[in-house]
């Protein structure tokens, strides 16, 4: 049996896509449980995961700036490079949340809370 790494790169490329279209879903639907009937809890929960998102597409965008395109790279390491990337990324832009973005997800957070009046 011969795994090509054409194919690798395919299946790479398709996790990628599934992994952003799920995780994109799963915070809308976070936020739209979101209404004047839930806990601070649950209100706090989807402001932190919307502050990580955020993070985590300006640390994507600021990668793709700051890298410079070999030509001369094969497209299949490229690929699982970005996908490997891809992950360190999320895992770091939930740590930043976690120790310096408190203050951007409280304020989220105060402001969501005395929209949906959750007392």
């Amino acid at each position: 049996m011969s795994i090509s790494i054409g194919g690798i790169s395919s299946l790479v490329d398709t996790t990628q896509t599934t992994a952003a279209t799920n995780q994109a879903t799963k915070l809308q639907d976070s936020a739209n449980s979101i209404s004047s009937n839930s806990t601070e809890e649950e209100l706090l929960e989807v402001c932190k995961d919307f502050t990580s998102y955020f993070v985590e597409e300006i640390m994507k965008e600021v990668k793709e700036n700051m890298t410079m395109e070999d030509e001369e790279q094969d497209s299949s390491l490229q690929t699982l490079t970005d996908f490997h990337m891809d992950s360190a990324i999320e895992t770091l832009a939930d740590e930043v949340v976690d120790e310096i973005g408190e203050s951007f997800t409280q304020q989220l957070y105060e402001q969501m809370k005395r929209n949906y009046n959750i007392e």
